[in-house]
């Protein structure tokens, strides 16, 4: 078995993320969601911001680079309003997980960048396109829950999801070793 951990991505890491994130891709394609991630999005320059403010980290399987995911700290702008629905909580501080990707075959991602996050924050949100139902299902069965509908800045629409670790049954999971 491989030997997975998380770390904060760096500057060099660009070159081995981008082809993670291509292939990110290929995957909503298959899959039916031609909408999302397009025009060149995610850009070097996006990850390499990510970087450079301390919110991009990669999930590495014995050394190589088999994902990415973006995790900011609150607030994030285009949460300030939902529609048709409510926060579960939107009193306290959150992080919000962004354009996470990996490569086809690597399994548990998703459960393993969500352990890791709930270690550092209890209060998470993350967003997707209608049409990323792969993205919509690991959102679920993380035990997200769905809270509505929220508009980027180009005013295309995501779906809302927030998770709050005190009511989440996902925690039997240990902290990843290796890890921040």
């Amino acid at each position: 078995m491989a030997r997975r951990i998380i770390r904060p991505a760096a500057a060099e890491d660009i070159p081995q993320i981008m082809p993670v994130l291509e292939a990110a891709k290929g995957i909503m394609r298959a899959d039916g969601n031609h909408g999302q991630w397009i025009g060149g999005y995610p850009s070097a320059e996006v990850i390499s911001d990510d970087i450079r403010r301390g919110n991009g980290y990669v999930v590495c399987d014995d050394g190589k680079i088999v994902a990415y995911f973006a995790f900011i700290a609150s607030p994030e702008p285009t949460y300030a309003v939902i529609y048709d629905g409510a926060w579960l909580d939107d009193s306290q501080p959150y992080y919000v997980i962004h354009r996470i990707g990996s490569l086809p075959g690597s399994h548990g991602i998703f459960a393993d960048v969500i352990t890791f996050c709930l270690g550092r924050c209890r209060n998470l949100r993350i967003d997707t396109h209608r049409d990323n139902s792969i993205m919509q299902h690991c959102i679920l069965k993380a035990g997200f829950r769905y809270c509505g509908i929220i508009l980027l800045e180009s005013g295309d629409e995501r779906l809302a999801y927030q998770l709050l670790a005190e009511k989440s049954l996902s925690l039997q999971k240990p902290p990843l070793s290796g890890s921040l």
